[in-house]
């Protein structure tokens, strides 16, 4: 397992498990794709090289389908992106940033260097992550779709939609923004159709479900999230997501510890305290058969790599029928009388629970 302190990750101790060549581990733990364990991807040296030199995580898998007689393979690769901050919260803002971008341009250019279509990074990846803190001043952090962050990026710019902000401890992000409206859009392109479901969304399984009905057949989940909070439900909420929709899910977690100038508290009875804890990266990538890569390191930068047959997502829907036998009128019935103010639960209840005690 991977160490740092007191601190140990999970998802890597399954990681060492599975290496170890246990392959009834692999398969309770991981699971097994197409019947087998994940191949590793060849990674190229230069790009080794840069992984060497830069210090960041560096692990390629892929996942296969199996081989249909209609239809041609639909490959995809895909890259995903973990990184701490380049400088402390003190240093001028615009030093921040410019650190950011100077450390992750490396880790891009090893994407691009290995043939990656579609990368995808953390939630607010470009600052600290510094909603918790409820100070006006990172507002300055924010930008035009078509600004200083997109134009480092070039040809990769997403627009975001988040349908549900927390209000968890210090997790006080509406503060900054507001839920968003535009329900669960899915993006047509030529590497398949995806989809975006930031962070909290993950806790939300009708938020899910939203893009699994549009059409979705890779979810990125771009989040940041510290070991108190969520550690334990990490590996199984995107894994479950990937099952239950029968797409790829993508888990992107910041990681690092991000210690700011002011201390703050969230009413929460805790005292007040500098930092929002350890974002534990542990990024990774879950398939629609249950299988699942090996997670990014808990305490580095990191760059994980994978290919995907997109054919896998429809021998899913077809293996399990979860479409063909859901009762969504059920559902939607049901939803529909929640959302009323007179709605009562349908709950049936023992009549021995009435029963007076003699």
């Amino acid at each position: 397992m991977e160490k740092k302190g007191d601190q140990i990750s999970v998802e890597n101790g399954e990681k060492q498990m599975a290496k170890d060549g246990s392959i009834e581990v692999s398969r309770l733990l991981i699971g097994l794709n197409c019947g087998r364990a994940l191949d590793t991807i060849a990674i190229p040296e230069p790009v080794k090289s840069l992984s060497s030199k830069h210090d960041f995580d560096l692990q390629a898998f892929s996942f296969l389908a199996e081989k249909e007689s209609l239809r041609e393979p639909r490959i995809v690769r895909v890259g995903l992106i973990q990184n701490s901050i380049a400088l402390p919260t003190t240093a001028p803002l615009s030093d921040q940033k410019r650190g950011i971008f100077q450390k992750l341009a490396p880790i891009i250019e090893a994407a691009g260097t290995s043939g990656v279509n579609i990368l995808c990074l953390q939630e607010a990846w470009m600052m600290p992550f510094a909603f918790c803190t409820r100070e006006k001043k990172w507002c300055e952090f924010a930008e035009p779709v078509d600004g200083e962050s997109t134009q480092f990026l070039q040809e990769f710019a997403q627009k975001y939609n988040m349908n549900h902000i927390p209000r968890v401890g210090d997790f006080n992000e509406s503060t900054y923004y507001m839920e968003g409206n535009t329900g669960h859009p899915v993006f047509e392109t030529a590497y398949g159709k995806i989809a975006i479901n930031i962070c909290y969304g993950r806790h939300h399984p009708l938020n899910w479900l939203g893009f699994g009905l549009n059409g979705a057949e890779i979810v990125f989940n771009p989040s940041a999230t510290v070991g108190e909070l969520s550690e334990p439900m990490w590996p199984i909420e995107a894994r479950n997501a990937a099952i239950a929709n029968s797409y790829f899910v993508c888990a992107i977690n910041r990681v690092g510890t991000e210690i700011f100038p002011n201390p703050f508290t969230s009413g929460d009875g805790k005292p007040q305290h500098a930092d929002f804890g350890h974002f534990y990266g542990s990024s990774y990538i879950s398939a629609p058969d249950s299988s699942c890569t090996p997670s990014l390191s808990h305490h580095r930068d990191g760059l994980l790599i994978s290919d995907m047959d997109l054919n896998l997502c429809r021998q899913l829907k077809d293996k399990w029928g979860f479409r063909m036998t859901a009762r969504y009128e059920m559902y939607a019935d049901l939803l529909g009388r929640y959302i009323k103010p007179d709605f009562e639960p349908q709950v049936i209840s023992d009549p021995l629970l009435n029963k007076k005690t003699s």
